[in-house]
């Protein structure tokens, strides 16, 4: 199985529980993995032959611009997206870190990561 990668999008968003946090914003960094055929571009070096990171991309960016309370909702909305835009991805995998949690301390980030299989081309 061949992957795409798109490592480490900063992304200034409004995510949170807390009022303040949508209000306020933070950067936000994310993380994806995806599964699929790659061979055929890789013979025809054709962009109609593989998936475009520009189209991920946008779609990351277009639905971290949807507030939500939880970053398990974004990233669960992003891999549907994702699945749904280009059903021959086999495996999703993305990870979101918020880079400036409101809690105690110091950190570089508070994150989670969901990942889904899914069958290829809806077989």
């Amino acid at each position: 199985m061949s992957k795409i990668f798109l490592e480490e999008i900063k992304i200034y968003a409004y995510h949170g529980v807390l009022p303040e946090e949508n209000i306020i914003g933070t950067y936000y960094i994310l993380n994806t993995e995806l599964h699929t055929d790659l061979w055929k571009a890789a013979e025809t070096d054709d962009l109609n032959d593989t998936i475009s990171y520009a189209d991920i991309n946008e779609i990351i960016h277009k639905e971290m611009n949807v507030k939500s309370k939880l970053l398990e909702h974004v990233a669960g909305r992003i891999i549907m997206k994702i699945s749904e835009s280009f059903p021959q991805i086999s495996y999703i995998k993305l990870k979101i870190t918020k880079t400036s949690p409101p809690m105690q301390g110091e950190m570089k980030g508070a994150s989670i990561e969901l990942e889904k299989s899914f069958k290829p081309d809806g077989q």
